[in-house]
Order: structure tokens, then sequence, then C-alpha cells
């Protein structure tokens, strides 16, 4: 027989993953804000990019996952989300050797996620 626990661990495994989704993108999104505030010598968009940073914050450690494989596979998400804005809100050109860079920080957060407990 199946506790209620383990019946809801996918759901919980899957929200969890949503939760780092969405705080990569707030971090990602706030400091992008604070940038184009500093440029535009804005201190409304500074604000604004502070608070989504803190939104970020409470996001990540909502995931109630061990600290050092929470921050471990959310580092994954970043580098991923950090280039994907860069790529394509910023329209930066991203070199070979960052998507190379991206790929071993993705397979290091596979790692740290899937790795013997």
């Amino acid at each position: 027989m199946v506790c209620a626990n383990e019946a809801l661990l996918p759901l919980m495994t899957f929200v969890a993953w949503l939760f780092f989704i969405l705080a990569a993108v707030l971090e990602v999104g706030g400091d992008a804000i604070i940038r184009t505030g500093l440029r535009k010598s804005s201190f409304a968009y500074i604000i604004a990019g502070c608070l989504g940073l803190g939104c970020y914050g409470l996001m990540v450690n909502m995931v109630k996952w061990d600290f050092s494989k929470l921050i471990g596979v959310y580092v994954a998400f970043f580098a991923l989300v950090s280039i994907l804005v860069g790529r394509y809100v910023f329209s930066e050109t991203i070199p070979l050797s960052t998507w190379v860079g991206l790929s071993l920080i993705m397979a290091g957060g596979l790692v740290i996620q899937f790795g013997s407990r």
C-alpha cells in the first residue's frame, strides 16, 4: 500500500521544479531591471529590480530540500535562464564556449538532483 506522502511525491517534485523556474525568472528579471535602471539612471527601476530579487529569495527557499542540494540544482536553472535572457531579451551573441559551459552546469545539476542520497 502506498502512503499519502509517497503518492504526492511526483506532484511535490513537479511543484519544486516550477518554483525553480519561477525563481530563476525572478532573479534574472530582477538583475535585468536593475541593469536597465542603472543605465537609465532610474531609481524606480532599481527598486523594482530589488523587489524581484527579494521575491526570488523567497521563492527558491520555499522548496523543502537540503540547502546544498537546493542551491546546487537551482544554479543550473539560473544559468539556463540567464543565458536565454541574454540571447533573446538583450540580443547578445552567445559563444559556443558558453553553450558548452552551460551544458556542463546542467549536467552537474542533474548529478546533484539524481545522484546517490
